[in-house]
């Protein structure tokens, strides 16, 4: 609390040195503060504004920032944990991509759940991770899951908040390519996967030309069990779509309960091929006024899948196009051109649109949708889906500059979206229900604030639940040009901080924080006290893979052992500061291991490493975990196995030996 009154003495310091022309100076005895503080302020060249940020942003020594930002890792194929406001990276989680650090993907547990995201048995080793989502309950955050999609092969990972690791991939048996995930229902019965470019269902081959006829999209509503902690294929179903360029989705909450809207783009349906003289995609897809935004009754299509109206394709339940349109499950309505986000209000009231080459957002009612439902007459698109007009479903229209792209929301009847060629973070009220939080007129532009360089998803304090919080946005830009030293041609991505609680509802930017190793889209920003990691493993033998105690975990270092059976040899090692048990283990040439590790620390933080030379061989034991090995000593010769974490002053000494005969 005293360094709290020590910053807003050094702001208020700072503030009253600029409106007097820079004389003032702050003594130790008037504030307890450093005489040079304001001078050393002054000496940076430093604004009011430059404080402002700088007290806003800094978290002192052992102080925990109030938020989490969970934000994807773009081809990293991982996910990043960031501290707001702080903007210090706490993890990367390791989901797609093998990582070291983690022993994810070296011989533990990662290796199976690396290897059931493979294509086809086909080694698949790297993500481009996209749209993370947390798990909500009534369309709040709970903070007990992660969702994450991989755009680049159509595949979806759970991620348990409880120890912050990955515990399922799973590959779509019917897509190729995924933008439009992770996204879930209010109550996370489903986890929402889009697809993205059309393609055969199955990912089978089919010529360019019969485009019309045999390329569709498909939307998954993959089921999700809390009490495993995984999706359930079998209890998951597809609905197919036409062959338009099905985006990114958004499910309805409160009034709109029950139902997900996902933009699209091309249309046109446009098939490229500039080498034989065609019109490029991105001519080709951009040539129509409008795409469409897909409006789906998700409820009655799972009383569709569990009254048995499906296909099954490559063993998945598919809701066929035609079963779609007959159950009214599928209707579309014009939106502005070139779309790149789908965002449904707090309240669930209102479905909001950018499009990249409209300078509007255009917002739709819920309400009139379901009127244009309800009275029938509509005319349909080539393929038989209902298209509502426009004027029948359009609240209103705000202009807010060049390139709108998605949009959060506040607490106080605000709307944030990002203006990926105007580069700024445009500030508008919300009309309807909210105006009365509004002390301007609803559906107005407020302000626009500059960021530098391309600003594309934007995220803020649980922003996009049904009951944000305001406070921070963050912006997600796609290039840093010249905000950062220069490390060569390949340049980090930047996350902005923009502070949204001055007065006059004026924004202010705060921070400029590079990502240095991959690029980033989308990110949730959770409130930290609903998380509830473990600490330690809830009991020494835990199994990271199934929440549960380990079969060949052992409790104390009595039980530590080697067993022979044939050429098969099995270990049961414990692992304690300093020293594992065994410390010498000799094997034979073509023996196959089986090696079962347990930590049998209790403490915070008294994580071990452990690794194995010459074998490929890294893993990381946290306090209480067991874990199992296989290879096959393929190679002769004096291998060390030893603790890769500093664990203790005697770290070094933590080895032995793995001697293998010829």
């Amino acid at each position: 609390m005293m360094r709290r009154w020590i910053g807003i003495l050094l702001l208020f310091s700072v503030l009253l040195s600029s409106c007097s022309g820079g004389q003032q100076t702050v003594t130790p005895a008037s504030s307890g503060l450093p005489a040079d503080a304001a001078a050393l302020a002054a000496e940076r060249g430093f604004t009011p504004d430059d404080v402002y940020a700088a007290l806003k942003t800094y978290m002192p020594s052992g102080e925990l920032d109030p938020y989490i930002m969970f934000s994807s890792g773009g081809q990293s194929g991982q996910v990043l944990v960031i501290g707001v406001p702080s903007m210090r990276i706490l993890k990367v989680i390791a989901v797609f991509t093998p990582e070291p650090w983690q022993g994810f993907g070296f011989g533990g547990h990662g290796d199976q759940v690396l290897e059931d995201g493979y294509v086809n048995g086909y080694e698949i080793k790297w993500g481009d991770t996209h749209h993370p989502s947390l798990s909500e309950t009534n369309g709040e955050y709970d903070g007990q899951f992660l969702f994450i999609n991989d755009k680049a092969n159509a595949r979806l990972a759970v991620i348990d908040l409880r120890d912050f690791e990955t515990k399922q991939i799973i590959k779509n048996p019917n897509a190729i390519n995924d933008h439009g995930g992770a996204f879930v229902t209010p109550n996370t019965e489903y986890v929402i996967e889009g697809p993205q470019y059309a393609a055969p269902l199955g990912w089978e081959y089919a010529s360019l030309d019969d485009y019309e006829e045999k390329y569709r999209g498909v939307i998954t509503f993959w089921a999700f069990d809390r009490m495993s902690g995984r999706v359930i294929p079998d209890k998951s179903f597809q609905m197919e779509l036409p062959p338009y360029w099905q985006d990114l989705c958004d499910a309805g909450k409160k009034v709109s309960d029950g139902w997900v809207f996902c933009n699209s783009f091309n249309v046109e349906m446009a098939t490229g091929g500039i080498e034989l003289g065609n019109p490029p995609f991105e001519a080709g897809v951009s040539r129509g006024d409008t795409d469409y935004l897909h409006i789906i009754d998700w409820k009655k299509a799972e009383q569709v899948y569990q009254a048995g109206k499906v296909e099954t394709l490559n063993g998945m339940a598919l809701i066929r196009l035609q079963t779609a349109i007959d159950e009214g499950l599928l209707f579309f309505t014009p939106e502005p051109k070139s779309p790149h986000g789908a965002d449904v209000t707090p309240g669930g009231e209102f479905i909001v649109v950018g499009g990249k080459l409209d300078p509007h957002v255009t917002i739709y009612s819920f309400e009139k949708i379901q009127q244009a439902i309800a009275a029938g007459g509509l005319e349909t698109d080539s393929y038989g889906v209902p298209v509502i007009p426009l004027d029948k479903v359009m609240e209103a229209q705000v202009e807010l500059g060049l390139g709108p792209l998605h949009t959060v929301f506040d607490d106080k009847g605000y709307a944030y979206t990002s203006l990926f060629l105007d580069s700024a973070v445009a500030r508008w009220t919300l009309g309807g229900p909210y105006d009365s939080l509004n002390p301007e007129d609803g559906w107005t532009l407020v302000q626009k604030l500059p960021v530098q360089y391309n600003i594309g998803h934007i995220a803020a304090a649980e922003g996009d639940t049904a009951s944000p919080d305001g406070l921070y946005v963050v912006a997600l830009n796609k290039w840093s040009i010249d905000r950062f030293a220069n490390v060569g041609p390949l340049l980090p991505q930047n996350f902005q901080l923009v502070d949204i609680t001055g007065s006059g509802a004026q924004m202010k930017l705060l921070y400029d924080m590079p990502i240095g190793m991959a690029e980033p889209h989308y990110a949730q920003i959770i409130k930290a006290d609903k998380l509830n990691p473990f600490e330690v493993y809830p009991q020494v033998g835990w199994d990271p893979g199934t929440m549960a105690l380990h079969p060949n975990a052992i409790t104390s270092e009595d039980e530590a052992r080697v067993e022979r059976n044939g050429n098969v040899v099995e270990i049961w090692m414990t692992v304690l500061r300093s020293h594992f048990k065994p410390e010498r283990i000799e094997i034979q040439k073509g023996d196959h291991v089986i090696w079962h590790l347990t930590s049998l620390e209790q403490t915070r933080d008294a994580t071990h490493g452990f690794a194995i030379s010459g074998y490929n061989i890294n893993l990381s034991l946290e306090p209480g975990e067991t874990q199992t090995i296989e290879f096959d000593a393929v190679m002769s010769g004096t291998f060390t196995y030893y603790c890769t974490e500093f664990c203790s002053a005697l770290h070094l000494e933590m080895l032995g030996y793995l001697l293998v005969k010829p």
